[in-house]
């Protein structure tokens, strides 16, 4: 299993945090622009645990080299069932470079954008804490 997938399905957002590089651009399913930086990455992420139920990875595809991924999952947010990918690019050095989310289907992904709009104002204290 990979790392990512690890850390996640324990819930070590600590270790999660760990593989982002600090460059890491982070492309949300629900926002217009991308989020750049460590920080942010790593608060929005804390945030998607608040609010994501029953989440389960249920695929993970990978190219020859390593450094593509997607993981597939389900979850429920306000009672909304959805399914996502997670694609990650991973640098020279095994981090997380570029981190972007799809999510299925419209409404899943409206509930969603809702729920992490709750979040955000802690999303950012969080974010600049670091």
């Amino acid at each position: 299993m990979h790392p990512f997938r690890k850390a996640v399905e324990s819930g070590d957002l600590d270790a999660v945090a760990a593989l982002l590089a600090d460059d890491v651009v982070f492309t949300s399913p629900v926002a217009f622009k991308p989020y750049p930086g460590k920080a942010i990455t790593a608060a929005i992420l804390r945030g998607v645990f608040r609010v994501f139920e029953d989440f389960t990875y249920i695929r993970e595809i990978a190219n020859s080299d390593g450094r593509d991924h997607a993981f597939v999952f389900t979850a429920t947010v306000a009672g909304k069932q959805l399914q996502g990918c997670d694609f990650l690019h991973f640098d020279d050095d095994g981090k997380i470079d570029e981190f972007t989310v799809m999510v299925r289907p419209l409404s899943a992904a409206q509930a969603l954008g809702e729920a992490m709009g709750a979040q955000f104002e802690q999303i950012a204290r969080e974010a600049a804490e670091q």
